[in-house]
């Protein structure tokens, strides 16, 4: 459906970044946020009734893997952008481990192409900072920045080598960009399969010690600290590890953090079931892991909601536990399971989770999104925060299924996604008159 006008009618307006928080109208023209008031009229406007609806800046995913180029079975652009919106996510940062990887100028224009050729949700593309995600030699870092590349990531391997951390620091300080970090200790990790522990000891798999991603995070806030970087956590999932990230904030220093909504929601008990789905990277912790990790997403210790969706086919996520792949998809069930996370049991309100997924991964990024400015993209995403449903992989836009969450019953659904003022994604019920 084209751009035009639509006056989106009677729904809880929530706009953290303008500190909005009531029902309202919403007329949308041209593709851009045009007026929010109460009784809107506009002739020739289409309406759309988000009575009983929560009406938010389209939200954004920091962190997804859309495996094109090189895996396109898995995910490709298409697929993975519309399992966004069918989501409410209408802007997404692709990780570049990638085949080839996202390293250079060519590449993160194909992304940047391919995403407006496919014309679904925003595609923002995540350059590796070491060429090939060596470890070796820096990127090309600044001809990937003029081509679009909105932060660094070597994404699945942790930058190991001191010296060329501090290289890169420095550099994407130059261009104001942040280095979005997979805090892991290789020499830690080994062999691991899931969180070293009691747990890992009983079921006869080799663990990740919580140390590996301590080590690293220790060292990086030591290099913050000299170079003044901006500084970003992937997929926080220890507790030591987040109370490192409050100190370096209540220190002053640029450090913001992620959490996954499988680390919020789920332990590493999952894994006695031998199941490949609950096999990911960082691995799924104890419950007090996972209750600091809450905690730090309430008290904002923890920046952003993520999904580190990460598709895998069906053939790889059913070999045996030690030698599947790490990884689930996460597009399509993220707001219901941080409802279930984090609203459900108190921890936070509305207006403070939209902000976790709008605001902040805006701001990390320095993209011109997460708002419902006079002006601003017309990026919506209704919810429907009632809507119980049950989650059915068979039902996927992805391409993959490899998510540990088919049959959970859940409450809140994204019902409508706009993006640039033209719906990209509505429930079967959602009528536009």
């Amino acid at each position: 459906m084209a751009a035009q006008t639509l006056l989106i009618k009677g729904g809880r307006i929530i706009d953290p970044a303008c500190g909005l928080d009531k029902t309202a109208d919403l007329l949308l023209s041209e593709g851009k946020v045009s007026r929010i008031a109460d009784n809107l009229t506009a002739a020739g406007a289409q309406i759309i009734d988000a009575s009983r609806l929560i009406v938010c800046p389209g939200l954004i995913d920091v962190h997804v893997h859309l495996r094109e180029p090189g895996d396109e079975d898995e995910e490709t652009i298409e697929t993975g952008t519309a399992a966004a919106v069918a989501g409410g996510f209408t802007s997404v940062a692709c990780m570049p481990n990638t085949k080839p990887p996202l390293d250079d100028e060519a590449s993160i224009e194909f992304i940047c192409h391919q995403s407006q050729r496919v014309g679904s949700c925003n595609v923002y593309p995540v350059g590796a900072i070491t060429k090939g995600r060596q470890g070796k030699e820096l990127a090309e870092m600044g001809q990937m920045v003029r081509s679009g590349a909105v932060a660094f990531s070597d994404d699945g391997c942790g930058v190991a080598n001191t010296q060329l951390m501090i290289q890169a620091l420095n550099y994407v300080r130059m261009f104001d960009k942040p280095i979005l970090q997979h805090c892991e200790d290789a020499d830690v990790v080994g062999s691991g399969v899931m969180n070293g522990g009691a747990t890992a000891v009983r079921l006869g798999l080799p663990g990740i010690s919580p140390i590996a991603e301590e080590l690293m995070l220790q060292r990086d806030l030591t290099l913050i600290r000299s170079t003044g970087a901006r500084y970003h956590v992937c997929h926080i999932s220890t507790a030591r590890a987040v109370e490192l990230v409050r100190q370096a904030k209540a220190a002053g220093l640029p450090v913001t953090a992620e959490a996954c909504t499988h680390h919020l929601v789920l332990t590493e008990q999952e894994c006695a079931s031998y199941d490949p789905n609950f096999k990911m990277n960082p691995p799924l912790r104890t419950m007090d892991d996972v209750e600091a990790c809450r905690r730090g997403v309430a008290d904002g210790t923890i920046d952003c909601l993520a999904t580190d969706h990460a598709p895998h086919g069906i053939q790889e996520k059913e070999l045996e536990f030690l030698t599947a792949p790490f990884g689930i998809i996460g597009l399509e069930t993220a707001l219901p399971l941080f409802i279930k996370a984090l609203i459900e049991p108190g921890l936070m309100d509305w207006p403070a989770m939209i902000d976790r997924l709008t605001v902040r991964p805006a701001k990390l990024l320095s993209i011109n999104k997460g708002t419902l400015a006079v002006g601003a993209d017309a990026d919506v995403t209704l919810i429907d925060p009632q809507c119980r449903w049950t989650i059915d992989v068979n039902q996927f836009r992805s391409k993959s299924r490899n998510c540990p969450f088919h049959g959970w019953q859940v409450t809140g659904r994204a019902v409508m996604t706009l993006v640039g003022g033209e719906i990209k994604h509505q429930l079967s019920h959602m009528a536009v008159a």
